[in-house]
């Protein structure tokens, strides 16, 4: 699960960090780019000591480095963390987006109500937190499945140990 729930010492304090999913490890994107590299390369063998390799390779190393890039910028937009904090008095939700910037969200732990959209969202079993006056979403970069289990986590946790 691309979450996971840490536990202070007290257990009126909580902390649940959710990231989204990483399908492709470093190890993995190391490899692949070097398969590609060696799979594209092999058509060209038969134009070494030619004119024409010079035609093809420009064309060859710009796709190479065009998958690059997409898959760099693929693994820069997935770098969202998102920190819900639940003490005895107060819950706090911050995100933190891939630009650095930080989003914010604080409520009384008592007035907080999770809440799942199952069909109105903009995701299937959409999870979003209230109070406060506003409405947050919570892990919307989950799958559906681990959707719900958030919100039966979070429903649990809120009342818990509600004062």
């Amino acid at each position: 699960m691309p979450y996971q729930w840490t536990t202070a010492r007290t257990d009126s304090h909580q902390e649940l960090h959710l990231w989204p999913h990483q399908s492709l490890p470093p190890e993995g994107y190391v490899r692949f780019l070097g398969v590609l590299a060696a799979l594209i390369t092999i058509p060209m063998i038969p134009l070494l000591g030619s004119a024409a390799l010079w035609g093809v390779l420009p064309f060859v190393t710009a796709t190479l480095f065009a998958v690059k890039w997409a898959l760099d910028r693929s693994r820069r937009d997935r770098h969202v963390l998102e920190v819900l904090t639940l003490d005895s008095t107060e819950a706090h939700l911050e995100r933190i987006n891939p630009t650095g910037q930080r989003q914010n969200w604080r409520c009384n732990r008592y007035w907080t109500q999770v809440e799942l959209h199952a069909d109105d969202g903009p995701v299937p079993n959409y999870v979003t937190l209230r109070g406060s006056g506003r409405e947050v979403e919570i892990g919307a970069f989950l799958s559906e499945e681990e959707r719900k289990a958030l919100y039966e986590d979070l429903k649990t946790a809120l009342h818990r140990h509600s004062p």
